[in-house]
């Protein structure tokens, strides 16, 4: 499964910090590096809009 940050994203970099693969890309609205995801959750559970979806 694959996850995908939405546009409910506030760019807070919370998820980016907790990445145990240093998967997330900043931006306006930051994205996953699928190649790198390890696709453990983390960033899910870390987000504080909800912004991180599974695709």
């Amino acid at each position: 499964m694959a996850y995908k940050i939405t546009d409910d994203c506030l760019a807070c970099g919370t998820c980016k910090e907790s990445c145990p693969n240093e998967a997330i890309i900043e931006g306006d609205i930051y994205t996953i590096d699928q190649e790198k995801c390890l696709e453990c959750g983390t960033c899910i559970d870390e987000c504080p809009t909800g912004a991180i979806i599974e695709e």
